[in-house]
């Protein structure tokens, strides 16, 4: 949802640019007219009103972001020390457009966690915000992330499904024991590192876990799958654990699986067709945070089919520049086409004839940086010398 007002006029050409197709990287350049990618030619020379030199730079699609919850650090820059939410919104825009992402799914947590400053009532002024802010460049659209254990947050979640909000759902549940702090101790620690007052609610989540009826929990997956797919809105799963987990569902229909904590889990998603998704932080760290499946790992095993921002943007440009000895069209397409296809966005994430025009222009080298970003056929955002 785009609010730019205006989009550049005539024939615009990048010229000289090293161009990420869907399945080969060529010298060349591509023409824009009308919001859309009319023309991708190597050796091009062309006729159009405005010419950018890419002086031989990697020209890709813009970036596919979704699943990032960075705007909270907008929101609270200290916790507690809340901005304003126009202010939150334009400066999550602007860091994105920086750092290569056109097309932005805020994850926004329907979950009460005072330790992080998220609540359902929270979230749904963040929606309003992103929605009504009118000084944006990006395309910003709404995840929504639903905690399963908590019966406020599924009404929450199941009421913005109702009015149409969400672009993607997702269901989750980080009670300890389960999921991203299956293991309890690491659970504690992170919270034991937030302060006293923290650590004791931990403490006492801990406790309370093993009072949840797993039944309750598999209710609540049930109610929110069916409002999202009864409203055509895609379905992610978060945290899977095991194989058996991810076939659980694949058989309610879940398309997306977030974060597979396990090899396991990650090979029964491909398996079963189930788009897997892991973070670009955990591949450019080398690491997962909390000891759980590696983004690098997975994908020497072919298992990775779209790779996130989760909380830091400037990873996803970062990871397509990793090498995983893999083309550099196959890692970008991980940050571009398929995490678009996979939401139903059909229009872009290629460098291709009829494609919206959502483009970058990177500088590679020494470290992957955007010289020029494209929305809808208007540029946006660069930086450097003329060209």
């Amino acid at each position: 949802m785009s609010r730019l007002e205006e989009r550049a006029t005539g024939r615009l050409a990048i010229e000289n640019g090293r161009i990420v197709t869907p399945d080969a990287v060529v010298e060349g350049g591509v023409v824009i007219e009308d919001g859309r990618i009319q023309v991708v030619e190597e050796g091009l020379e062309s006729a159009a009103e405005t010419t950018i030199d890419a002086a031989g730079r990697v020209v890709m699609p813009g970036i596919v972001d979704l699943h990032g919850d960075d705007v909270e650090n907008h929101l609270f820059p200290r916790s507690g020390a809340r901005m304003r939410m126009p202010i939150a919104v334009t400066s999550v825009d602007r860091s994105n457009v920086a750092a290569g992402i056109t097309t932005k799914f805020h994850a926004l947590s329907f979950r009460e966690n005072p330790d992080k400053d998220r609540s359902p009532e929270l979230a749904a002024e963040l929606i309003d915000a992103i929605e009504t802010t009118e000084t944006v460049l990006g395309d910003h659209r709404i995840h929504a992330r639903c905690e399963i254990s908590d019966e406020t947050a599924v009404e929450a979640v199941a009421e913005v499904i109702d009015r149409g909000v969400p672009d993607l759902v997702s269901v989750m549940t980080h009670i300890p024991g389960k999921g991203q702090f299956r293991e309890i101790e690491n659970y504690l620690s992170y919270h034991k590192g937030r302060g006293e007052d923290a650590y004791e609610r931990a403490k006492r989540r801990v406790e309370e876990a093993g009072e949840i009826d797993h039944e309750f929990l598999r209710d609540n997956i049930d109610r929110i799958v069916d409002r999202a797919q009864n409203a055509g809105i895609p379905v992610a799963s978060h945290d899977d654990e095991s194989a058996a987990e991810v076939e659980r569902i694949a058989d309610r229909g879940v398309g997306i699986s977030e974060f597979p904590i396990t090899m396991g889990a990650a090979q029964r998603a491909d398996e079963l067709d189930v788009t897997t998704v892991m973070g670009a932080p955990n591949l450019v760290r080398g690491e997962s945070q909390w000891g759980n499946l590696g983004s690098r790992a997975a994908i020497d095993e072919g298992l990775v089919d779209v790779l996130v921002a989760d909380y830091h943007p400037p990873s996803m440009l970062a990871a397509a520049f990793v090498d995983t000895g893999e083309p550099l069209y196959e890692r970008v397409a991980r940050l571009t086409a398929t995490p678009a296809a996979a939401v139903g966005l059909e229009d872009r994430g290629r460098i291709e004839s009829g494609a919206r025009a959502d483009l970058l222009v990177v500088d590679a080298d020494p470290t992957p940086v955007v010289e020029w970003a494209f929305v809808d056929g208007s540029p946006v955002y660069r930086t450097g010398g003329d060209r």
